[in-house]
């Protein structure tokens, strides 16, 4: 067996943007086009542009929310290639697939209310893209609800204040034209 070549980049959000497109090839968006590391690219666009986070760590871990969930990556191999308060955050917004939906998604959010103000970020990043790519579609309604799940979880957080007002003013804006 042939050894992968060595993460490209300088920064952590680079190297994260190699490992991304690796793992996740293959794989792709609802439409079936969209090549699926487009997601987490534009989550870490999100927390960068749309709520002004200049951390190189978290946009790292932005990039990586969903490579414990949809591929074999797992904790361990984000620790040993970035950092373990980085593969701490990842793990934190990662499901565990192996559990019907209503457990898992019951626990999930039990799990995010205790997890790091950055894991939630990332979060708030992920549900105002996933909103954004829901726009005009069946699944508007569901990444709606998802949005006010969120939303009401971070209520108290005042670190994420900025952010969960912009998610929540965009998601306003989006009920109004429908």
């Amino acid at each position: 067996m042939t050894e992968e070549p060595r993460l490209t980049g300088i920064n952590h959000w680079q190297r994260a943007v190699d490992l991304v497109s690796r793992r996740h090839q293959g794989q792709f968006r609802d439409n079936g086009v969209t090549p699926y590391a487009s997601h987490p690219m534009r989550v870490a666009m999100t927390l960068a542009v749309v709520f002004g986070v200049d951390d190189e760590r978290i946009l790292a871990a932005g990039v990586m929310h969903d490579l414990i969930e949809d591929t074999s990556v797992d904790h361990d191999e984000i620790a040993e290639l970035f950092d373990d308060e980085i593969a701490l955050w990842v793990s934190c917004v990662s499901k565990d697939m192996r559990m019907p939906h209503d457990q898992r998604e019951e626990a999930y959010d039990m799990a995010l209310a205790e997890a790091p103000w950055q894991a939630r970020l990332i979060k708030l990043a992920d549900v105002f893209d996933n909103l954004v790519d829901s726009m005009g579609s069946k699944k508007q309604k569901s990444a709606a609800g998802k949005a006010e799940r969120i939303l009401k979880l971070v209520s108290e957080d005042e670190e994420l204040q900025g952010a969960a007002s912009i998610l929540a003013e965009f998601q306003q804006s989006i009920q109004v034209c429908t």
